[in-house]
C-alpha cells in the first residue's frame, strides 16, 4: 500500500487537508544571513490541550515543514523572510496558508502560527536530524491493510541469534519509543534495542500502524480497534519464528505495549515474555486513577461515561473538558481496550516472565507489575530504583522526571538492561 498523498490536520477545529508533494508556487527571499539560521529546528504548536509537535528544515536559502502526527514530510515552504532577529515562513498546502512569523534568540525561534484568522503560540529549538535508516535492516511483513516495515539489530556474531519483538507503549508512537504528540524524544525503545544488540541478541522493532514508517496503514480513528495492535504484534511474532537466523523469541512491551505483546504471545505462543512499566488492570481502571483528580463534576462525568462504554454502549454528549479523552470518534478503541484483563490474560500465559516497574513512574505505579508477577506462578520482578515511565532514571524531582521525555542523551535506568539480559540468558 502507497503513503496517502493527503493528510488531515485539526488544529482547534480547524480541518486542512493537506497534500504533501511540491508546491508551484514556492518564492524564497534568499540572503546573506541565510546561513544563520540554516539547521533542523524542531518544536511544536500550542494548541491548548493538544500540542502539535512539528519540525523545519532550512537549507542553502530553502526550507521545508514537516508534520509527523499528520504525516506531512517535507512539505516546501512558499516563502522565507528573515530581518535578524525577525524570522517568517509559510507554505500554502492545498488552498491553505500556514504563517510562521516569530524571531530569532539563539539556538530558539518563537512566534505566532496562524491559520485562517486562528493564532496559536509556536516555538522551535535547533536540533539534529536523524541519519537515514540503513535500507539493509528494514524488513517487511504482510498485516491486515497491507505491508508493515520494521527495524532489525542484528548481532555482528554469528547466529543463530535469540530475537526481541520490542512494541511500543500508547498512542503514536515510533520504533523509537517517541510519541508523536510529544516535542522532543527520549529514544527509550532504541537504546534497549542497542544495548541488548551489544549483548548478542536481535531486535525487531516497529513503528505502529499509522506513524512514521507505517503511516499509510493508519485507520480513521472511528475504525481503529485494539485489536489492530495485537494482531501488527502477532503477525512480527510469526516473521521471527519463520526467520532461520532467529531462534528462541521474545516479546518485550513497553506501558500498553505490554498488553497488545501479552495479547500477541498467547495467540502465536512465545518462548519468553517482559512487560516494561505494564499495567496490571483493565483499561477502565486505569482511567478512573487517572482522572481521579478532576473536578468532581468532571469526574463523574467521566465515572458515567466509563460505565456505559464497559456495557457496550457510546455516549454522543461529552462536555469540552473530556472531549480530548471522550469524543466519540475514539470511544470504540475504549471499549476494544477495555476488553482485555492483563491478570487474565497473563494468567494464560505459557512462557517465561518478567514483569518490570519503576519507582518514579509517574503513569503506571510499581503496584501494577507486582500484580502482574503474583498472577504468573515463577514469574519473575524486577523494580528498577529511580527510573520512570520513558526508563530513564531521574532524581525524586516532577519536573526533572518529565523533562525525561524529551531528553535522547540521558542513559536508561541503572539495573534495567543487565535484568532484562539476566533473565533473557536464563531463559
Amino acid at each position: 500500500m502507497k503513503k496517502s498523498t493527503a493528510a488531515v490536520l485539526a488544529l482547534a477545529g480547524i480541518l486542512l487537508a493537506a497534500g504533501c508533494g511540491n508546491d508551484d508556487n514556492q518564492d524564497v527571499e534568499k540572503n546573506g544571513a541565510m546561513a544563520k539560521i540554516e539547521g533542523f529546528w524542531q518544536g511544536a504548536i500550542e494548541v491548548p490541550g493538544q500540542p502539535i509537535p512539528f519540525n523545519i528544515e532550512f537549507a542553502d536559502g530553502d526550507g521545508t515543514l514537516s508534520i509527523p502526527l499528520q504525516g506531512v514530510e517535507n512539505y516546501p515552504l512558499s516563502t522565507i523572510k528573515f530581518d535578524d532577529p525577525e524570522l517568517a515562513f509559510d507554505a500554502t498546502v492545498q488552498g491553505q496558508r500556514l504563517v510562521f512569523e516569530g524571531q530569532l534568540d539563539a539556538e530558539t525561534i518563537a512566534g505566532t502560527f496562524t491559520q485562517q484568522n486562528q493564532k496559536f503560540p509556536f516555538e522551535l529549538a535547533l536540533g539534529t536530524k536523524e541519519p537515514p535508516v540503513d535500507p539493509e535492516k528494514i524488513i517487511e511483513t504482510e498485516v491486515e491493510g497491507g505491508v508493515m516495515q520494521a527495524l532489525e539489530e542484528i548481532p555482528e556474531n554469528a547466529g543463530p541469534h535469540s530475537v526481541v519483538i520490542l512494541i511500543a507503549g500508547s498512542g503514536p508512537t515510533d520504533k523509537d519509543g517517541n510519541s508523536l504528540t510529544l516535542t522532543g524524544k527520549n529514544n527509550s525503545l532504541k537504546m534497549i534495542a542497542e544495548a541488548l544488540k551489544e549483548q548478542g541478541i536481535a531486535v525487531i522493532r516497529y513503528d505502529k500502524r499509522g506513524v512514521g514508517d507505517n503511516a499509510a496503514l493508519a485507520k480513521s480513528e472511528a475504525d481503529l480497534r485494539f485489536e489492530n495492535y495485537t494482531e501488527d504484534a502477532a503477525a512480527w511474532i510469526r516473521f521471527a519464528k519463520q526467520d532461520e537466523r532467529f531462534m528462541d523469541v521474545t516479546v518485550i512491551g513497553h506501558s500498553e505495549g505490554a498488553l497488545i505483546g501479552l495479547v500477541a504471545a498467547n495467540q502465536e505462543g512465545v518462548d519468553s515474555y517482559v512487560s516494561l512499566t505494564g499495567v496490571g488492570r483493565t483499561a477502565d481502571d486505569l482511567l478512573r486513577e487517572q482522572l481521579s483528580s478532576l473536578p468532581a463534576a468532571q469526574f463523574e462525568e467521566a465515572e458515567a461515561i466509563l460505565e456505559k462504554l464497559a456495557q457496550g454502549e457510546t455516549v454522543d454528549a461529552v462536555s469540552p473538558e473530556l472531549q480530548q479523552i471522550f469524543r466519540p470518534s475514539v470511544q470504540p478503541y475504549l471499549q476494544s481496550w477495555m476488553a482485555y484483563n492483563p491478570i487474565e490474560q497473563v494468567a494464560k500465559l505459557d512462557a517465561a516472565a518478567l514483569f518490570v516497574g519503576g519507582t518514579r513512574d509517574l503513569q503506571v505505579p510499581t503496584s501494577d507489575a507486582e500484580l502482574l508477577h503474583e498472577a504468573k506462578p515463577n514469574s519473575e520482578l524486577l523494580i528498577v530504583d529511580g527510573m520512570n515511565h520513558v526508563l530513564k532514571k531521574v532524581p525524586d524531582d516532577i519536573e526533572a522526571n518529565m523533562a525525561a521525555y524529551a531528553d535522547p542523551e540521558l542513559p536508561l535506568a541503572d539495573g534495567l538492561i543487565e535484568g532484562i539480559v539476566e533473565f533473557l540468558k536464563d531463559n
